[in-house]
């Protein structure tokens, strides 16, 4: 067999085991959706309390805004467009991925044992577990922030800067995806670090909802160059905006997002995959 006849064959099988992933990732979630919809009453209710305890970050907003008319240099509009862009695109990779936090769990009382014998990824097994339906209301709640900040802020439309829109929030949730995965490999070692997975992924979505004009250069430099959540919100945000950017960074940068997400990915799964091959059973 020659080197070109091996590559195919493995970007065959990579495209097959990515294919069976996702197929597998549809059934399992579809099945958490049918035994969510048997008791449509709690689901709705469960679905406004996350679109209300959600709401609060931005009642919280509001109430500073009643006594300030800008906070670091941005407007009321401006941050709500912050907010809702962060909102929206974490909400999405929350309601995808944010099971992803149970792993730790199942290391600890060696459940995570029983999907390993499956014929299926174990990635799509843990990500679709207990898929939660009621998330939605995350996203419904960011979508409407986002909706009201493009109603209030004038901005200079280009095609550009409408095709920045869905790309932002489309970039930002795959990156936060990548973060609940790279997170989900560290429980490997870790066993029970569930609080540092969401001091990256919840902590920052709450930190992009802020304009950057309100932190520390270190802590933006951090977020840019160490772990990349800039370029959720922030700096393809501010080219929307025609603010300007902080740490006096490139223009160019504001379209680099699907860039910055598919690396997130790459670096995400070679985390996962080390850290399903540290795995040892708890022998229970």
């Amino acid at each position: 067999m020659t080197e070109q006849q091996t590559t195919e064959r493995q970007t065959t099988e990579r495209v097959t085991a990515l294919s069976n992933g996702l197929r597998a990732y549809v059934l399992i979630a579809a099945m958490w959706i049918r035994s969510t919809m048997a008791y449509r009453a709690s689901f709705v209710m469960t679905a406004f309390g996350n679109f209300a305890a959600t709401g609060f970050d931005f009642v919280a907003i509001l109430l500073m805004f009643s006594h300030v008319d800008a906070l670091g240099g941005y407007s009321l509009g401006e941050i709500a467009f912050l907010y809702g862009a962060a909102g929206t695109a974490f909400g999405l990779a929350d309601l995808v991925m944010g099971s992803m936090d149970r792993l730790g769990r199942r290391v600890r009382d060696g459940t995570l044992d029983t999907l390993l014998v499956r014929p299926v990824p174990v990635l799509a097994q843990v990500a679709a577990d207990r898929f939660a339906l009621r998330r939605l209301g995350r996203v419904t709640q960011g979508l409407l922030v986002l909706a009201y900040a493009l109603t209030v802020v004038d901005i200079d439309w280009t095609p550009l800067r409408v095709l920045m829109l869905p790309m932002m929030v489309v970039s930002g949730a795959v990156i936060f995806s990548a973060m609940f995965v790279a997170g989900a490999a560290f429980q490997f070692v870790a066993q029970d670090a569930s609080e540092v997975q969401n001091s990256f992924t919840y902590g920052g979505n709450t930190l992009l909802q802020y304009p950057p004009t309100i932190f520390a250069k270190d802590l933006v430099r951090g977020v840019t160059f160490v772990v990349p959540l800039a370029f959720v919100n922030w700096l393809p945000a501010l080219y929307v905006l025609g603010r300007p950017y902080p740490l006096e960074l490139p223009q160019w940068l504001a379209f680099l997002p699907p860039v910055v997400a598919g690396v997130c990915c790459a670096l995400a799964g070679l985390a996962w995959r080390a850290g399903l091959r540290s795995y040892r059973s708890t022998g229970s």
